[in-house]
């Protein structure tokens, strides 16, 4: 039945077809309108090509295209045979938005949005900036806000707990009995507590700490001690009994650090300590005085530095002992350890290490400056010692310091750059109280160079660098050669002397001269052979080194003399003579009141342990004139040369010749050992690298200087060999008969011009 029913409309609907195809007369997609085929526009029904499309009407048809957003599913869809559906952009990702943004998808689009706790910034190129929660008050009372990327949290601030609520509540410190531990009452406070120490307690004003025992009686003063060191005690114990005040009007640690400074430096200023007991209490007043002010200062780090002192102090507080290694250095010392020796064995929430320099010390104390009872055969052996650092106290907050179970370390800078050597050694020593002297037990020199020594100490107190100065043995072969040298000298001397003062052919002003050089450098020669060891009397002593004093600065005046002489001869020729009057003051005067003014002055200076001549530190007694005497003799003789060879060149062509040049060099090298140039090796000497050379050939030279002026003045003088063969022949033939011409020799040649002779070229000179 249906099938039938189907077919009939089907037939119907075709034959409706073709009867209004016949009868418009147009094609498909046009209509007739006044008997004309015009094109018909589908796009006027509506919905035609659906939703989210738009239609597009054409010649005789039509064509749909979908939305931005949409695409045609299938393509080139009609409205009979297609949709549009729409574009995912977040899932296939053709979006726009930024990585910190999330994508929505929408109809036909999308939407960029931020994710919780972020906003929209369009200045940061569309990109999502963080929401600073903190910026209003969400945390509420006793805790901070912290702001994080998207979020924020709330930190209870301390002595207070997070509950469950969320709010912050206080925490009742004091619920545990070992906070304040047994010396203490606890009193709880909103956010924190404090420890009330009992009576003969404190905790130094660390208020959270542990109270340990204080005992304000180690500041007493005896009746006999310094009255600025007794000021000192009163103000520290005045300060220790005041740690119980809870009003505040205490001193801070700070102030109190610049008193005990203050009263250090006018200590050290005035010379005040006088002897090792003095000593003892300074010391142990300074200690005691870092224990009371090191755990009140604020800072974690204090240095202080006055005209005579210098410190540092590092300090840790906290519920944990510190851990590590600490350093602390002042000008002259640098001090390491860890914080575990400093804590010890027991820690009360608080912990400090101190170093104290004191910059004067050494001026104030020389006089016991010497080593304990542990080396007693010291003095038979001669040996010296000397602080050659700045003294230095450390001080720890752990009071069991005796016996550390780790060593700490001091590095100190020498006050005198002297490297170790056979004369030489560096000690670490420490003050021992008990005994009043400086005691090495218990330190170690870990190593040691010219400029610094490292030592290891196994307890605490005041420490320092002593040097021991050992006195150095002269060789046997220097010892000979002096000995030998000054005896031929003396003979020499001796010669000279005689023939000086009777050889009648040479007198004249050179001859004065020589005459009383050779009496000082005889005199001089023999007080230094007879009495240079005379050490076993202080006086004796002191009397050879002002005798060899005065002696060898007079024969420097008479060799002075003869450079002004020479010179007087050769340049200015006529005018030779000086007067004997000048002369006696010049050779004589000078030295008598440089010595007078050096005995007034400085009389330690004169004697030593070791030998009858001057101390070290006042040898510029001697050196200062000598290298003024040496400098212008040297002028002098630079410039007589100078002008003797002018005249000889110009008087004898010959001079030229190899032999006489040699003659000449040789003759005025000699005439220069007689001036005192040999006194340049001298100089070697007082360097630290001075060599073996140069002190062998100084002791040559000079031990022998008395012969060289019996050669130069006597032997190769003509007069004088006539004088002698005169004389050797009238004792051969034991002839009671004077030599008649004896006196009629000609006059000193000093009191004449230079001849040309060469034969006595070398004794003119």
């Amino acid at each position: 039945m249906f099938p039938n029913m189907e077919l009939k409309w089907a037939l119907l609907l075709l034959g409706f077809f073709l009867l209004s195809s016949e009868s418009s007369g147009c094609d498909v997609g046009f209509k007739r309108i006044n008997r004309t085929c015009v094109d018909d526009d589908e796009c006027v029904t509506p919905s035609l090509c659906g939703e989210n499309a738009q239609c597009f009407n054409t010649n005789g048809s039509y064509y749909c295209i979908c939305d931005e957003g949409f695409r045609s599913y299938p393509p080139n869809f009609t409205a009979t045979t297609g949709q549009c559906e729409d574009i995912n952009e977040c899932t296939e990702k053709t979006h726009t938005c930024s990585s910190d943004m999330e994508c929505v998808n929408t109809a036909g689009s999308y939407n960029c949005s931020c994710p919780e706790g972020y906003y929209h910034d369009a200045g940061l190129n569309s990109s999502c900036a963080d929401v600073d929660e903190c910026v209003s008050s969400v945390c509420g009372v006793h805790s901070s806000c912290t702001n994080t990327h998207g979020s924020f949290l709330c930190i209870c601030s301390s002595g207070f707990d997070n509950r469950e609520n969320g709010t912050c509540t206080d925490i009742n410190e004091c619920e545990d009995p070992d906070v304040c531990g047994t010396n203490a009452d606890c009193i709880n406070h909103p956010g924190s507590f404090i420890c009330k120490c009992h009576k003969g307690y404190s905790n130094y004003g660390n208020n959270q700490s542990k109270c340990i025992e204080t005992s304000c009686d180690e500041f007493d003063f005896k009746s006999d001690m310094e009255e600025k060191l007794k000021d000192l005690l009163a103000l520290l114990r005045n300060s220790c009994e005041s740690l119980s005040d809870t009003d505040g009007g205490r001193q801070t640690g700070e102030q109190l650090l610049e008193n005990l400074f203050t009263a250090t430096n006018d200590l050290l200023l005035d010379g005040n300590i006088a002897d090792g007991e003095m000593l003892s209490q300074f010391l142990g007043a300074v200690e005691n005085s870092m224990r009371l002010i090191g755990p009140q200062l604020k800072k974690p780090v204090t240095r202080m530095e006055t005209h005579n002192t210098f410190a540092e102090v590092a300090v840790r507080r906290g519920q944990a002992p510190p851990s590590g290694r600490v350093t602390l250095s002042t000008d002259s010392a640098l001090f390491k350890t860890n914080w575990e020796t400093v804590v010890g064995e027991s820690y009360p929430g608080f912990a400090f290490v101190a170093l104290v320099s004191y910059k004067d010390m050494n001026s104030s104390s020389d006089h016991f400056h010497t080593m304990s009872r542990e080396r007693s055969d010291d003095r038979e052996r001669n040996i010296t010692y000397q602080l050659n650092s700045k003294v230095v106290t450390a001080v720890v907050s752990n009071p069991e310091t005796n016996q550390l179970s780790e060593p700490v370390t001091l590095i100190f800078t020498h006050e005198q750059e002297r490297a170790e050597s056979e004369g030489v050694a560096y000690s670490c020593v420490y003050w021992n109280e008990a005994e009043g002297a400086w005691s090495g037990r218990g330190c170690e020199e870990a190593w040691s160079n010219g400029t610094h020594t490292a030592c290891s100490c196994s307890h605490l107190s005041s420490f320092a660098v002593l040097m021991a100065l050992y006195p150095v043995q002269d060789s046997f072969e220097l010892v000979l050669i002096t000995r030998v040298g000054l005896v031929l000298s003396l003979l020499c001397l001796f010669l000279c002397i005689l023939t000086f003062r009777f050889c009648r052919s040479i007198q004249g002003t050179r001859n004065s001269i020589h005459l009383h050089l050779s009496v000082c450098l005889f005199i001089a020669d023999l007080v230094f052979l007879c009495g240079i060891s005379s050490t076993h009397s202080q006086v004796a002593c002191a009397v050879v080194a002002g005798l060899l004093h005065f002696f060898f600065l007079s024969a420097f005046c008479w060799m002075l003399l003869e450079g002004v002489q020479l010179y007087r001869m050769v340049v200015l020729v006529f005018h030779t003579t000086l007067k004997h009057l000048y002369m006696y003051a010049v050779g004589y005067g000078v030295p008598l009141v440089i010595v007078i003014i050096s005995a007034v002055s400085y009389p330690r200076g004169y004697g030593t342990d070791r030998h009858c001549w001057l101390a070290l530190e006042f040898m510029w007694s001697f050196f200062v004139p000598v290298c003024i005497i040496v400098v212008l003799n040297s002028l002098f003789f630079i410039i007589t040369v100078w002008k003797l060879a002018e005249k000889f060149s110009s008087l004898n062509p010959d001079l030229s010749k190899l032999r006489n040049i040699r003659g000449f060099t040789v003759t005025a090298m000699a005439q220069l050992c007689v001036l005192g140039g040999m006194w340049v090796f001298g100089c070697f000497l007082f360097q630290e690298n001075g060599t073996e050379v140069m002190l062998y050939l100084f002791t040559i030279l000079n031990s022998l200087q008395g012969a060289l002026i019996f050669i130069m003045h006597c032997l190769l003088s003509k007069q004088v060999r006539e004088e002698y063969c005169k004389l050797i022949s009238r004792i051969c033939s034991d002839k009671e008969k004077k030599y008649s011409d004896f006196s009629t020799n000609q006059s000193s040649n000093s009191q004449r011009p230079l001849r040309s002779d060469q034969s006595t070229a070398e004794s003119k000179i």
